[in-house]
């Protein structure tokens, strides 16, 4: 048997591929957004009817952390391998990779919007093979070069996130939306192929049914007060985020913009050049500042919903907002996530079903709560579900780390940790 510290690490030219998987991955969560008109033109839906797809397939993605990656740890679940099936995480992303590319197919050939809909969500759960690479990245490389690597990965993940929306809209205006599935497919597959032949097996002893998972999962939880407290921030932030990109097709396709799918997927590309800013976060991390960080960050998004809510009429400030708040989640992801992998190596996958869970909640909750504030109280009334959350988040951060005595050393720990 092997074992992942007795495997090589991985080189720069294979964390490239898996920065480049963890881009092709999570994109197909995301390529139904700037098509919400459209897909719902299509199946004769309404676009704020068309909206809870993004819910549907970012619930999928979180169940498929929640319930799937910890195999990743070398844990079988009852429900989802056989009993007693050693699974490794290269195993496990094969069988992911292969359900993706079946399901980007049925998405492909959906005759109608409940099928199309219910495919969504098993896009996002098989997409969530991307929070399997991450811990294989994180366990294949040296502690010195492992939060470059992982930064890396991590990149690559936001960039795919955030241009999917650029890519989608401009193979929907070309071709058809039903073309941007198909290509997801012929990419998903080809990833396949490649991910077989750089990844290493590393079976793993041991396994426990869906009960006993599920406690280890939430024994972890409570042990561990810094992952509770990045997880509620992930949740917060990225609700925060996934609140502006639902509701913003909705804004662009309407009075006064009427813009195209095409059109709308170029703002993906302002996120992006936020998206690459994340790292300099993690770099002033490392240095122990993630604290101090966590609360500059947490002020901008507030800042940058203000800017947004302008941007109803006013695409200056509309593209300024969006380009502060990416900034500024996506510098919280990588604060957050750079904090987590020092916690337990051994439990890396689990830590990261837990977070990442916890993260693609907020985005369920943020894409519902837009699309539900946009139909009833329009644009205003979606930056203020949009504000609220970073000002839970500061003031929780403001509460547990300033106001509570008792809770200093849990603050300080992140600020702390080697």
């Amino acid at each position: 048997m092997t074992s992942a510290s007795s495997s090589p690490d991985v080189t720069s030219r294979q964390v490239l591929l898996f920065s480049l998987a963890a881009a092709v991955m999570v994109a197909n969560i995301y390529y139904s957004q700037p098509l919400l008109a459209v897909i719902g033109q299509a199946f004769g839906v309404s676009p704020t009817h068309a909206g809870y797809l993004v819910t549907l397939t970012q619930l999928g993605d979180g169940l498929g952390v929640l319930l799937i990656v910890p195999l990743g740890d070398g844990l079988g679940v009852l429900l989802i391998v056989p009993l007693g099936d050693g699974v490794d995480r290269r195993k496990l992303t094969s069988i992911m990779l292969a359900g993706c590319v079946i399901a980007l197919a049925a998405a492909t050939l959906s005759p109608s919007f409940l099928i199309f809909a219910v495919v969504q969500l098993l896009i996002g759960t098989t997409a969530s093979a991307t929070m399997v690479v991450i811990p294989y990245v994180a366990s294949h490389s040296s502690g010195a070069q492992r939060g470059r690597r992982v930064g890396q990965v991590i990149t690559g993940l936001l960039l795919g996130i955030l241009l999917a929306r650029t890519v989608s809209g401009f193979v929907s205006d070309l071709i058809g939306w039903r073309w941007m599935y198909a290509l997801a497919a012929f990419a998903v597959a080809s990833l396949w192929v490649m991910l077989r032949r750089t990844m290493v097996a590393n079976p793993q002893v041991g396994t426990l049914v869906y009960s006993n998972l599920m406690r280890s999962l939430m024994v972890l939880f409570r042990a561990e007060p810094e992952l509770r407290r990045r997880s509620i921030y992930a949740m917060l932030g990225m609700g925060s985020f996934s609140t502006l990109w639902t509701g913003l097709t909705l804004l662009l396709t309407s009075a006064p913009y009427h813009y195209s799918p095409s059109t709308i997927g170029l703002f993906g590309v302002i996120g992006a050049a936020g998206a690459l800013s994340a790292g300099i976060a993690g770099r002033l991390g490392d240095r122990g500042l993630a604290n101090t960080t966590t609360c500059i960050l947490a002020v901008a998004l507030i800042t940058s919903w203000g800017l947004v809510a302008a941007g109803g009429t006013s695409l200056p400030l509309l593209i300024t907002g969006i380009l502060v708040l990416d900034v500024a989640v996506m510098g919280l992801q990588v604060t957050h996530q750079s904090i987590l992998y020092r916690l337990a190596p051994d439990s890396q996958s689990r830590i990261t079903s837990i977070f990442v869970t916890a993260g693609f909640i907020g985005m369920s909750m943020g894409s519902a709560l837009g699309s539900f504030a946009f139909a009833h109280a329009g644009w205003m009334g979606l930056c203020i579900v949009g504000t609220i959350m970073p000002i839970i988040l500061l003031t929780h951060w403001v509460v547990t780390g300033i106001l509570a005595p008792g809770f200093r050393p849990a603050f300080n720990r992140s600020d702390q940790l080697e």
